[in-house]
Parts: structure tokens; C-alpha cells; sequence
């Protein structure tokens, strides 16, 4: 399968010989988790095997600290974390370019959209602008534009509330607005 067939159909659950021997609150958060976290590290790595490595990566980190993790003050925050700072970590690396762009993902977001994202692509500067912005509000519009997750299925993600996504949305919408030019009317929904 070529990266640009890469197609995340269906969630990938731990087998059911792990499953026996793995802590249950851990094989649950792996099946809720799995699938956003594929997508997520394939938009912003360009690579399927890239991707399922990463993960992969993260979820044995996570499966060493599991006691640990369960202390901390959000799980899915330290969780989403540890994610971000694994893909970093392996675009660091790898001296991967940002894949926004380049992913299968955003293909089929382009071609399902196209109307709405003309506008947009005659804007110079977009994609960097969408690079440009904090963590937070970069994640949030990934996860909301590019692989389509709706505002609490984010801030269940993120760790974080529903509430907080919306802002993100908000202040990210206002600063991309501003830096390609394109006229914004705040309460315009999840469109661009």
C-alpha cells in the first residue's frame, strides 16, 4: 500500500492474546485512541508506516508508564503528549518537511470540499500559515478540518474541554483569516 493509499478503515485493536494479559483500562484507551492518533501522525508525517510506527512508539511508552499515567491530572492530555512529542521527535530525526499537504487525508478533504477550499488555495501562504500557528490551535484544526473529528470527540483527544476546542477554533480561524487575507465572519460554523 502506497502512502497515498493509506486509509485508516477501521480501528486496530490489541489482539486478543494481549488483550488477556494487558491492564483493561489500558486496551480501552488504546481501542478509543488508536485510530485518531494513525490519522493524526499520518497528516503530519506523510507516511502510513511512518505513522504506525509512532504510535506504536507511543502506546509502549504508555503501556511502561501505565501506573503513572493513570495519576496524572488528565490521562488523555499526558497521553496526547506523549504524541506530539513522539511525531517531533521523529520529524526531528527523519528531517521530515511538514506533510500537511502531501497526505492522502488532505486529498480526500480537497476533494470533498473543493468549493470551499478554492478560495482558500488562491491565498497564498495558507498551508504556512496553518503551520505557523501555537500547538494547541494547530492540533485543533487538524483534528477538526483535516481528519473531520467533531468538537467533543477533540477535546476528548486533547484532554482538554469542549468549550476550550471551540475557542482554539475561534482564535485559530481570526489568525489565519488575518494572515491569508480572506474575510472571516465569526459564528460562520466549522467551515473555513
Amino acid at each position: 500500500m502506497t502512502d497515498a493509499e493509506y486509509d485508516p478503515s477501521g480501528e486496530q485493536a490489541v489482539s486478543n492474546e494481549l488483550a488477556g494479559v494487558l491492564p483493561v483500562d489500558f486496551v480501552a484507551f488504546h481501542s478509543q485512541n488508536h485510530l485518531a492518533y494513525l490519522e493524526y501522525a499520518h497528516v503530519k508525517l506523510g507516511s502510513a508506516e511512518a505513522a504506525e510506527a509512532v504510535v506504536d512508539d507511543v502506546f509502549t511508552f504508555l503501556l511502561e508508564v501505565w501506573p503513572d499515567a493513570l495519576q496524572e491530572a488528565s490521562l488523555n492530555a499526558f497521553a496526547w503528549a506523549q504524541l506530539r512529542e513522539h511525531v517531533e521527535r521523529y520529524r526531528a530525526q527523519q528531517e521530515v518537511p511538514a506533510a500537511l499537504v502531501d497526505t492522502a487525508r488532505y486529498a480526500a478533504l480537497r476533494q470533498g470540499s473543493r468549493r470551499r477550499l478554492e478560495l482558500v488555495e488562491s491565498k497564498t501562504g495558507v498551508y504556512e500559515a496553518i503551520a505557523s500557528l501555537p500547538d494547541r490551535h494547530y492540533d485543533v484544526v487538524l483534528l477538526t478540518f483535516l481528519i473531520g473529528l467533531e468538537t467533543p470527540q477533540v477535546a476528548q483527544l486533547m484532554g482538554i474541554e469542549p468549550g476550550t476546542v471551540r475557542s482554539h477554533l475561534y482564535t485559530a480561524r481570526r489568525k489565519l483569516a488575518a494572515k491569508i487575507q480572506l474575510n472571516w465572519i465569526p459564528g460562520e460554523g466549522k467551515d473555513l
